[in-house]
Order: C-alpha cells, then structure tokens, then sequence
C-alpha cells in the first residue's frame, strides 16, 4: 500500500510505453510500463492521461515513492504524451486500438509500407493509404477520423498543461468539453469554475491571467459576481443585498466600485442574476436559484387546490378504528392534528423530541391506507429514510431515488412530464431539505397527490441554500401542526427534557445519576478535551454501555477547525481506533485504510451517493488504484483521484450529521468554538443522539450556545413568494 510519500524534489522523466497496465476512461488515471532513455530496466509510472498507448513517447513531471507493494514508482503530476518516433513505437501505437479502423495486422500492413513517414502520410496524402492491401474507401475513412480525433486530444492537453492545469483536472475539462474544450476556455475560462467539479473561480481566475485577461476586465467582474452569490450559497443564502454584494465582489476582485457596478447592471440584463426586494433592500440572485423559489411557491399554491387523494373521512369514527388498530390512544393535541390532517391536501407537521410525531404520523397513514391511497414515503438521507422506514413499517426512500437520479444530466427522471405516481408523498426530515431538492420534488408531484412535509423547525436548516420548512411555516398559507407537549415516557429521558430546554433558552441540567442518558465533561484546555474524548469514545462508552466505538458513536462538533474541530478530532480518532496499516492509501489530506469511518462529501450521481452518507471502508486495492467503501447495504468503488468526496468521519460537524440519529453522540462545547456557539446547533447536536449525549467542554461555553442567539438571517425569499400566491386572484 502506498507509504506516506515524501516530499521529494519534482523531476522530468521520459521515455516510451512498453504498456498500459491501467486505464481509466473516466478518471484518466494510468499505470504505465516506460522505458527510460538510456535504461533497460522498465519502470512504473503513475498519473493521469485522456488517453494512452503502448508505443507513445511521455514526458512526466513529478517524484520517485516507494511503494510498499509495487516498490518504487514515478507519480506524475503532469503526463504529456506525443507520438512515437520509431517504427517499432509506431507499430505498436497503431496496434493498440487507439486509431479507430487499425488493429494490429493493419499497424504492421502501414508501418511495412510506409516506415517512419506512415503519420506524415495519414495527415498530408491519406490517399495512399489505399496502396496499403485491405484498406478500402471507409477504413480509410475510418483511420483519418480516429487519427483527427488522438490530434485533437493532444493539442487540448497541451494547450491546458501550458496554462498550468494538472493532468488529471485537464482530462476532466477534455471529457466536459470535448474537442471545443480550447476555443470555449479561451473565449471564457471563467466557465471552467460552473462547469468542472473541482475548479473554483481561483484557479479559473489564475488561467484567465495566463491568457492575457485583464484583471479590470468585465468578463473577470461578471465572474466574480456569479462567484461571490455562490459563495453566499455556502452559507444558506438564495441571494444577496445589493450592497453587499457590491462590497463582497469589489473585496474578492480588488477593482473599482464603478467597474463592479458596470458588470452587475449587465448581468442582470443578461438574465443571469435576477433583482428583488429582500425586505426593505435590494436584493441579487442567482437567476437558477430564484426561479426554483417561484417554482416552489407556484406548486405549493396549486397543490392546496381541490380535495385531498382520498374520500371525506369522519375523524370521530377513524380515530377510535386506529387506536384500537395501533393499541395506542392518541393525545387530544394529537387527536386535534388527525382532523386537520384529514382535511388538508398541504400539511406541514412540526414539533420536537418526544412529541409524538412518529404515532401521529404512523396514524394517519394507516387511517388513508385504509382508503386505498397510494403513499410515497421519502428523506434527504438514507439513514433518515431507514428510521422512517423502522417506524412506519412501510418503504421508504431518499428523495434523490424517490425522484430517480439522472446520473447523465445531475437532475431527476421524475418531473412534470413523468411525475410521481403515488396519491400522498411523504417528506420527513424536511428541515433538510434546500431549495434545488424541493423544487426537483415540485416539478414531480401530480397534480391531484398531497403533501406532507414533516421536520423539526426549531433544528438548523438545510446545508444547501434556502430555510424551505420555516419560509413555508411562517407565510401562513398551508396548514401547520405543531406538536409541543412531551409525553411522560419520553420526559423520563434526560437527551429529550434537555434538548427542549435548550431551544427554550435553559441551561440543561445534569442530575447525580449514574443511569442517565446525558452527561457533561468538564475540560477547560483544549488538549484536556481532546484526550477526554478519545478515552470517552475508546474506552469509556463502550465498557459501560457496550457500543460499538466506531459504528455506534459519533463525535459531533461545531465547527471543522481548530484542536476541537472535526478535521484535528478524526486524525486522532484514527490513530486510536483504527491505526491505519499496511493497506491504505494517503490522498487530499487524509489516509483511508479498512475499517475506517467515512463520509461522502459531494453528490454523485453515477455512484448513487450522497453528501452527509457514511459508510466503512471495504478495501484498498493498491495494484488497480481502487478503495471500497460500505453504505449499509451495498458497496461503492472510487479510483484514488476520486477521494477528495471522502472525509474520516469518526467526528464530523453538526450540519453534516443533521437528518441522522446514532445511539451515543459526543459533543465538544468549548469557547474555542465561539462563532458556532448557537442555540439552534447545539439543540441540532443534542437532538442526534439516541441512548446517550456527553457534552465536553465548559459550562461557561455552554452558556454561550443556550443563551445565544439562533444561527444567522438567511436571505431566502420563498415565504414573499408563498403569500404573493395566496394573494393573487
């Protein structure tokens, strides 16, 4: 497995490919045999090529490692590949299948008649190929195109090594764009940042300058525009004041305030951004952004019109039939939500730990089950999904394979020409969900199905923009159920008594129990904390509780950085509790090795993988340049260039692990971690763990975090848009 690689002086090595051992078509990575000038002795080479051959000539920038499996191999930061000069490397470049219409017999046909001028005839008289027996008017034909095609490939990854694109980010950009990738990137390179998954606008803006664009140039100003609102999407926001966003692009790009003015009056012409009141300001948003909040409130309001899916029910009757169905007697708050329920097309139904959420909602699904109504039940997540599934007892899915991921085009099979076909979708967990995800499920909903989206408002809202549950709650247009009153049995446990005195604005409490289910540290140093968790998660749970420490417990943190932080607290887990040995593999900053906990970081529709999904890692497999990992059920592969969407994930923030439940959760709470020290976090914090929360840190931090304010505004505008619906004619 691949050792720790040291920080070896770059080199430039090169020589022919005897073969290619390893190609990945997708992700370009390649395991090459070379034979080095002057050496007899093949070596290994590693990088990324579009595409490679036996036979060609390769230049590579990089370092010599020493692989624990393999031995010493050259890891190649940039490949530049050309065409072989001899007739030997010729033979077995046309032999290898890379020039459509020659195989092996034919390489050998041209290369007999033709020697070492066979390419110089390919591209100045390709007529003569016919003098070669065999080749015909469409295998010749045939040869000239895959010849135009290898050129093409060639001149694009030159072109993108000359501006300082690595290999691996060139063969993304050659397999997005194709053979216009170096008109289209000349013309705007900025597009680079919208188009290709791992460039941002730095590395866009750093290639714009190699190709002479000025710094005052509009072309850059727009950019930076469309960059600085999708920077406030990392916070939450739909868009931005006006002002603000001046300011933020005018700071990011260190031009004139006039100039940055200029680019925004013509994004705005252009469509592209799109202006509104954001309360009693000016507001700019991303125009895709804006119209998924109008969509959303269009639906909703169309949504609510005529009869729910089923027939006109008497809640006198249907609430005695399912108490003796469920052999549970329902609240009067609870019995008060089912005649709501019954009559609304559009619910929303709210409320805390403890509540009784979970038996309303399982009454009233067998209540309209009974009716024949078909039901859709879905969650951001899978583990969400899993619990909804475990309480109702009916299927349950994420609503990325509720709408049925497109891994071809990022969005959804399921819209309004191929809607759902179910009666009543069901959406929990939906303080979760953001703008783009409920408006992909607006788009799939028929027109006669109802929806009820259930969540627990007071928790944080959703990672990706928009606050979707609290901008629909507070307009006031679609019938709300509040849930507030803590059932006896739930009130016996500390993590739910607790979780509601924190949102309410009270210190928890923390009784001499040895039995209880909620317990705080003291550590008033950050070292202290570090090593009382790491004796907390290893040795304490699970001796006196009998958890697994890496499946059953999860660190959750406020923030990523700092000793504290998630990024610092997974290195240290690591080493405790699963060590990493011979089989691993170190890339982006982190050593993943069997066994290991992880989190997927980015959407991946082909992998049919998730932000916030955890998983165990399978394998490593050093000799394909491959790792496994474990989500629940079934088993995903990424290449090594692929793991900068993989995180160590024994701890992780509190917004990664929102929609998720584990049966103990630890939670650091130290000044340390003063700018996340909110109420609305901790509760979110507190609320995710199911037989045990320890909090470690200082009451003086806790304080903070109780007595906090709730997390910053967000700029959304979807509750104007709900009540301009409710309003119109």
């Amino acid at each position: 497995m691949t050792t720790r690689e040291p920080s070896a002086p770059t080199e430039l090595l090169a020589g022919w490919v005897e073969r290619v051992t390893f190609h990945n078509e997708d992700t370009g990575f390649c395991v090459l045999r070379v034979k080095l000038r002057g050496q007899r002795e093949l070596m290994t080479v590693v990088g990324h090529a579009a595409t490679i051959s036996a036979g060609e000539f390769v230049q590579a920038t990089g370092a010599w490692i020493n692989d624990r499996t393999h031995g010493v191999q050259f890891k190649a930061t940039v490949l530049q590949v050309s065409a072989p000069t001899t007739v030997e490397g010729i033979e077995k470049y046309l032999g290898s299948g890379m020039i459509r219409g020659i195989g092996p017999a034919y390489a050998g046909k041209l290369t007999r008649a033709f020697g070492e001028t066979v390419f110089e005839v390919i591209e100045q008289a390709p007529a003569r190929l016919r003098e070669v027996t065999g080749i015909g008017p469409r295998r010749a034909a045939s040869i000239l195109a895959g010849w135009a095609e290898q050129r093409s490939i060639r001149e694009i990854m030159l072109f993108l090594h000359s501006h300082g694109v690595g290999t691996s980010r060139s063969v993304r950009i050659y397999k997005t764009y194709g053979a216009e990738a170096v008109a289209l990137i000349s013309s705007n390179p900025y597009r680079l940042a919208q188009d290709i998954q791992g460039i941002g606008f730095r590395t866009a803006d750093r290639i714009a300058a190699t190709l002479g664009i000025a710094p005052d140039s509009l072309v850059r100003i727009r950019a930076g525009i469309s960059f600085a609102l999708g920077e406030a999407l990392g916070d939450g926001h739909c868009g931005l004041p006006r002002t603000e966003l001046l300011a933020a692009t005018e700071k990011l790009l260190e031009v004139p305030a006039l100039l940055v003015a200029t680019a925004l009056a013509l994004e705005l012409e252009a469509g592209t951004v799109v202006a509104d009141r954001l309360g009693d300001e000016e507001g700019c948003f991303l125009a895709g952004l804006y119209s998924g909040e109008v969509e959303i409130a269009a639906t909703l309001a169309a949504q609510r019109q005529g009869h729910p899916p089923w027939p006109v029910i008497d809640p006198d009757k249907a609430i005695p039939w399912v108490e003796a169905r469920t052999g549970l007697e329902l609240a009067p708050s609870q019995r008060a939500a089912v005649r709501v329920a019954l009559t609304s097309k559009v619910l929303v139904i709210t409320g805390g730990p403890g509540v009784g959420k979970t038996t309303l909602v399982n009454s009233l699904l067998k209540i309209v089950t009974a009716k024949r109504v078909t039901v859709a039940l879905a969650a951001p997540t899978g583990r969400a999904a899993k619990r909804l599934c475990e309480s109702t007892g009916l299927e349950a899915k994420t609503l990325h394979r509720l709408l049925e991921t497109d891994p071809k085009t990022g969005g959804f099979r399921r819209n309004a020409d191929y809607p759902l076909e179910s009666d009543l979708v069901v959406v929990d967990e939906t303080s979760m969900v953001d703008v783009p995800l409920m408006r992909a499920l607006a788009r799939a909903l028929p027109s006669h199905a109802g929806l009820w989206l259930i969540g627990d408002v007071d928790q944080l809202p959703s990672v990706g923009p928009g606050q979707v549950l609290a901008d629909i709650i507070d307009s006031g247009t679609v019938g709300v159920v509040r849930l507030t009153e803590v059932f006896r049995q739930a009130a016996t446990s500390r993590i739910i008594v607790n979780a509601h005195r924190i949102n309410q604005g009270l210190m928890p409490e923390f009784p001499d129990d040895p039995n209880s289910d909620f317990f705080f540290v003291e550590a008033q140093e950050p070292e202290v904390g570090v090593a009382r968790i790491l004796e907390i998660v290893r040795d304490r749970i699970p001796r006196r509780f009998g958890l697994d420490p890496i499946r059953d417990i999860q660190v959750l943190c406020p923030m990523n950085r700092g000793g504290l932080g998630a990024r610092s607290l997974n290195l240290e887990l690591q080493k405790v509790l699963n060590p990493p040995g011979d089989r691993r593999v170190e890339r982006f900053g982190y050593t993943f090795g069997p066994g290991d906990k992880v989190m997927q970081t980015l959407n991946d529709y082909d992998k049919d993988v998730y932000n916030g999904d955890l998983g165990i890692v399978a394998d490593v497999d050093d000799a394909v340049g491959e790792l496994t990992v474990t989500f629940d059920d079934r088993t995903v592969s990424y290449r090594f260039g692929e793991l900068d969407a993989l995180v160590l994930a024994y701890a992780t923030t509190i917004h990664k692990a929102q929609g998720s439940e584990y049966p103990a959760v630890v939670i650091p709470v130290t000044t340390q971690h003063y700018l996340m020290l909110k109420r609305q976090l901790l509760y979110t914090g507190v609320t995710r763990g199911k037989r045990l929360v320890v909090l470690v840190g200082t009451r003086k931090a806790l304080a903070i975090a109780v007595k906090g304010s709730q997390a910053h505004r967000r700029w959304s505008k979807l509750k104007d848009h709900l009540n301009a619906q409710a309003r119109a004619p």
